[in-house]
């Protein structure tokens, strides 16, 4: 099929709804371990808590990707009924998340959150590659960037800007501040408005052959042999492309589970009190331990903010590409692995910074691997696959983000950040050196449509 060139206005309504999106990943991924810990969890028990959300990816985005792949509505379209879907869903969830009672409730929304997320992220990987042609693939992605970055900025900051609102980052114990309650209400709001943008401003392509397309759909049982074979018979750019990914989302998972109780501990020096270790009976006692739980929530609050900068360094750093790629070539290859590297350098940097102020050179750095990851291996892949299947191989594709979680989540993160030492903050330094040697799998990649495109070239 011939697809005509978009501008970047009607690439940006179809990327528009990843600002909801990224709302919900940027709540969970900031102020989940922080939940968690307010709830009474231990922090080298967080990690196992996250499970749920590489499990659900795991188990969702294939099959979504495959059921949006036969899916067709003349007035919905092939991706759009799934970004709905997720969305009423995961505005819900978000919403009810910060006002869980207790440790295992708090766990289960994250399962439903996590699950409803994936409904809607998944197709809207698709959908770029179903709307543009092979010229704007990078151009396409990178603006999706540009949206999470922005997404993950404003969402992070929002207990911050809040609390400076007046509303209070004090409450009793085991009870989630109502400045994290409000944050994420406006996150659940913002998730479903975005969407809706995105729904009522965007078309689809129809099949090319709507005849032999519901031929294929009136197959029976064909979903696990089909995936099977996929996964089989999979390119080996993406297998190579499979290895750089999984230490970079190693590292990001270590991030997202720990970087609450590393960073309050080790730069803030407020780590979260715990109850037993106060004799409440004494008003004192209570009172020091009122005063801890504060510190601890406005630290929290602190580092929830200065995350949110990895999402505005991936921002600029998707605009200046968004830019670059609309009319230039780009080298996918040495663009991810020269990201790679300085997240790793700012992810290291944490364990020696001398303030809190020094955590935003450090988060600018990660940005710039986040805002990569977010793109480039999605470009490279796109230029590798049939795009008949590009749902299901997206869906695939994303195994490769959720077993490296997976896999931290069971204790790899424990084991690895405890073989240099029992301070959390040493998960980070796991976290850095994970993404260096996902920045020097790139070199691993030599598929030159993959590496590169010139969108000056005329295509066939």
């Amino acid at each position: 099929m011939n697809k005509r060139k978009l501008s970047f206005w009607e690439i940006w309504n179809m990327s528009f709804g990843f600002l909801g999106i990224q709302f919900g990943f940027a709540l969970q991924g900031g102020f989940m371990s922080r939940i968690f810990q307010t709830l009474g969890a231990e922090k080298d028990a967080i990690p196992l808590l996250w499970i749920a959300a590489p499990l659900t990816g795991l188990l969702v985005q294939p099959i979504i990707g495959y059921l949006s792949d036969r899916t067709w509505s003349s007035r919905w379209g092939r991706r759009r009924p799934y970004f709905l879907i997720g969305a009423i869903l995961s505005s819900i969830a978000l919403f009810l998340v910060p006002h869980s009672p207790t440790l295992w409730i708090a766990a289960g929304f994250l399962w439903i959150l996590d699950a409803s997320i994936n409904i809607s992220m998944e197709p809207f990987r698709a959908l770029v590659a179903d709307k543009l042609p092979e010229s704007q693939r990078s151009y396409g992605f990178v603006t999706q960037t540009l949206i999470i970055g922005i997404g993950t900025w404003v969402a992070s900051n929002l207990p911050w800007v809040i609390s400076q609102m007046g509303v209070s980052d004090s409450a009793p114990t085991g009870v989630i501040p109502m400045s994290v309650k409000i944050a994420f209400a406006i996150g659940a709001f913002v998730f479903l408005i975005s969407i809706l943008y995105t729904i009522f401003t965007t078309s689809e392509y129809p099949p090319e052959d709507i005849e032999e397309f519901e031929k294929e759909k009136r197959k029976k049982n064909q979903f696990i042999p089909d995936i099977l074979n996929n996964i089989g018979s999979m390119p080996v750019t993406m297998k190579k492309l499979g290895l750089i990914q999984f230490f970079s989302w190693f590292a990001f998972f270590t991030m997202w589970s720990l970087a609450n109780p590393a960073l309050t501990e080790h730069v803030f020096k407020t780590p979260v009190p715990v109850e037993a270790t106060f004799n409440m009976s004494i008003p004192e006692s209570k009172e020091a331990f009122k005063l801890a739980n504060t510190a601890f929530q406005k630290s929290s609050n602190e580092v929830g903010r200065y995350m949110g900068i990895y999402g505005l360094s991936s921002m600029a750093f998707a605009l200046i590409l968004t830019f670059y790629t609309s009319r230039k070539r780009i080298n996918r290859k040495l663009v991810h692995m020269g990201s790679l590297l300085l997240g790793g350098i700012g992810f290291i940097s944490m364990y020696f910074i001398p303030s809190p102020e020094w955590l935003s050179l450090s988060f600018i750095l990660i940005g710039f691997a986040w805002g990569s990851i977010l793109s480039m291996p999605y470009a490279m892949l796109s230029s590798s696959v049939n795009p008949k299947k590009m749902g299901v191989i997206m869906g695939i594709f994303n195994m490769f983000i959720v077993i490296p979680q997976i896999v931290a989540a069971i204790g790899g993160v424990n084991f690895a950040y405890k073989l240099i030492g029992d301070e959390t903050i040493y998960a980070m330094v796991i976290a850095g050196i994970s993404l260096t040697i996902a920045a020097f799998c790139n070199l691993l990649i030599t598929n030159k449509d993959a590496i590169t495109y010139n969108p000056k070239e005329v295509e066939e």
